[in-house]
């Protein structure tokens, strides 16, 4: 019954999600509808303005005809002429109007925007009629601005030129709002629940692997397979939790399994997320990383952000199979720390007679093979049971890295776990087993991932204004100066990371 409760808490948290993330998505579209309207109130605006214009030269233009006489007919018919010529391929330029339109709201709206494009590529919008019109108008205008030019006086060469850096400073603030947009698709709460989903998804697959396995009461033999296994896990996850699990008995109560299976998947993840592009080349990952962390200190949050964006963006536009790739070796490394544990552990082999349970919104995993094909090794054993709980779990980390890095620009946001050799430290991470004694000792695993949200603010203006809308939580700053300028990063962590103490084996000796 627990089980099935845990699984409808998944499901009712999931659609939770779904509606706030619906309910900002209505909203931005109804923001960006809003802003379209008032972009074409504007550009009709200045079509009335050049229609003024134009009417009143020509009015003048007319005087002036009237009042010097036939003596300037030729040049008139001259600049009648050049006027045709001018106003003649104002209709294919009107399609060069429409895609700059286009990539403005794209940079007003953080190209984010791609069912509002669906629609407008099916059908011809108000918008690009308007763009169509104000094109022909601009031409028209051109054509008789330039006809008349012979004969003005030079004031509205002037005002030609007044227009012109007005365009100018016009075009130059619109490219500057790429950078400087902090549309976010995603808030503080939907990044913290797609955390506490994956370290639900953990924890299943680390309890029904510990159900499922069958531990040996006598020890096993050392051998070099065992002592490279050892010492591989103590690179891993730590001296004490392995020292553990390959001196104690499991046979009756494997809980210390499960907990260091939940903190090596935890380990795992937590080392994918805070590298810059998962998959990605050691080396070519650590360059981009050093950069990144360089722009975050020297440059506003947008700046930084919008960069670390578009990079990861174009990153798997070059490399479109590089999700897929990522996938598999996160899957593939977590499934070999996994078996080195059950391994350390004495696990001898998994029993296939009942089949594991997945939330309900997933298909359930398949049972083993029947047992003339089951394979002999406790690593094969538990890649052909959980080879697809742990890809939907990768994927889900992939997920959650891509949203974290391309659709938030007002933050940062980084999952969290505490140092295996360090002491607990109360307010920063939380005793899972706390409630049942004194918190006391070194730290073994973190069986739960935490997240932080860190933010570069400008110091002496505002002081926090530009912090992002995050739940609130533990709240923490540290100054950085790089170049003779500061930069203020506000750290706040959201979400604790749960750790496992070494007093967790005096509640389990009780």
């Amino acid at each position: 019954m627990r089980r099935e409760l845990d699984v409808t808490k998944h499901d009712l948290a999931k659609a939770h999600a779904d509606t706030v993330r619906l309910e900002e998505r209505c909203k931005m579209l109804e923001r960006t509808l809003k802003e379209t309207r008032e972009l074409l109130r504007s550009r009709e605006a200045e079509l009335e303005k050049v229609r003024r214009e134009r009417d009143r030269e020509k009015a003048m233009g007319e005087r002036r005809r009237s009042d010097v006489g036939p003596q300037y007919s030729a040049h008139h018919s001259l600049g009648s002429n050049s006027s045709l010529l001018i106003a003649y391929p104002r209709n294919s330029s009107s399609l060069d109007t429409r895609m700059s339109s286009s990539e403005l709201a794209r940079h007003l709206h953080g190209n984010r925007m791609h069912l509002h494009q669906e629609d407008s590529r099916r059908t011809p919008s108000p918008s690009r009629a308007s763009s169509a019109s104000v094109s022909t108008s601009a031409s028209t205008s051109i054509s008789t601005s330039s006809a008349g030019t012979g004969i003005s006086n030079g004031k509205n060469g002037k005002t030609n030129g007044k227009n012109g850096n007005a365009e100018e400073e016009r075009a130059r603030l619109r490219s500057a709002e790429t950078y400087m947009s902090r549309i976010d698709s995603w808030s503080g709460a939907q990044v913290l629940q797609a955390v506490l989903d994956i370290n639900s998804e953990i924890l299943q697959f680390a309890a029904s692997a510990t159900e499922m396995c069958n531990f040996l009461s006598s020890p096993s033999p050392n051998t070099p397979k065992l002592a490279q296994a050892i010492q591989d896990t103590n690179a891993r996850i730590g001296p004490n939790i392995t020292s553990i699990l390959s001196n104690r008995e499991h046979s009756q109560d494997p809980l210390l399994v499960q907990l260091a299976l939940q903190g090596c998947v935890s380990l795992c993840i937590a080392r994918a997320l805070n590298s810059f592009c998962i998959g990605f080349p050691s080396k070519s990952d650590a360059v981009l990383s050093q950069i990144y962390t360089h722009m975050h200190l020297t440059e506003p949050q947008p700046t930084s952000a919008k960069w670390r964006a578009l990079t990861h963006q174009h990153i798997h536009s070059i490399y479109p199979t590089l999700t897929d790739y990522s996938v598999n070796e996160l899957s593939d490394t977590i499934l070999r720390w996994c078996a080195d544990i059950f391994f350390i552990a004495n696990g001898h082999s998994f029993s296939p007679t009942s089949p594991i349970q997945s939330p309900s919104s997933s298909p359930p995993i398949s049972i083993s093979p029947p047992v003339s094909t089951v394979p002999q090794t406790t690593a094969a054993h538990l890649r052909v049971l959980y080879l697809d709980q742990i890809r939907r779990i990768s994927r889900a980390v992939l997920r959650l890295a891509s949203i974290t890095r391309e659709e938030i620009m007002s933050s940062s946001f980084e999952v969290t776990i505490a140092d295996p050799s360090g002491t607990f430290e109360d307010g920063e991470m939380v005793d899972a087993f706390g409630e049942y004694g004194e918190s006391h000792g070194l730290i073994l695993v973190t069986m739960e991932l935490g997240l932080k949200c860190v933010t570069r603010v400008t110091t002496g203006i505002n002081g926090l204004s530009d912090v992002s809308d995050s739940p609130a939580g533990h709240n923490g700053s540290n100054g950085v100066m790089v170049n003779g300028k500061e930069g203020l990063l506000e750290s706040r962590l959201l979400l604790q990371p749960k750790v496992v103490l070494e007093s967790v084996l005096e509640v389990l000796d009780r």
